[in-house]
């Protein structure tokens, strides 16, 4: 139950912190801004194990700034695709 709150949690601060940074109005709900949050990270995650390889798991400050990334990646393809 607790993984499950920490991960709507950190869903929701990835997801505003994307909105935030990304130049221009980003229209969307909570519900909307926390999927993008989760899906950011899930993108940044993926990417840096398959780039190097690392399987660890932790709350480091490169890990939330590759989620946020991740999110205003989606967010940027979800734009213009």
């Amino acid at each position: 139950m607790f993984n499950l709150i920490s991960i709507v949690l950190s869903g929701l601060i990835v997801g505003l912190a994307a909105r935030f940074l990304y130049p221009g109005g980003v229209e969307m709900g909570l519900g909307r801004t926390i999927l993008l949050g989760i899906a950011g990270s899930l993108v940044a995650g993926l990417a840096t194990s398959w780039g190097s390889g690392d399987r660890s798991a932790g709350i480091n400050r490169a890990g939330c700034l590759a989620s946020v990334i991740g999110a205003m990646v989606l967010i940027f393809i979800g734009r213009n695709l």
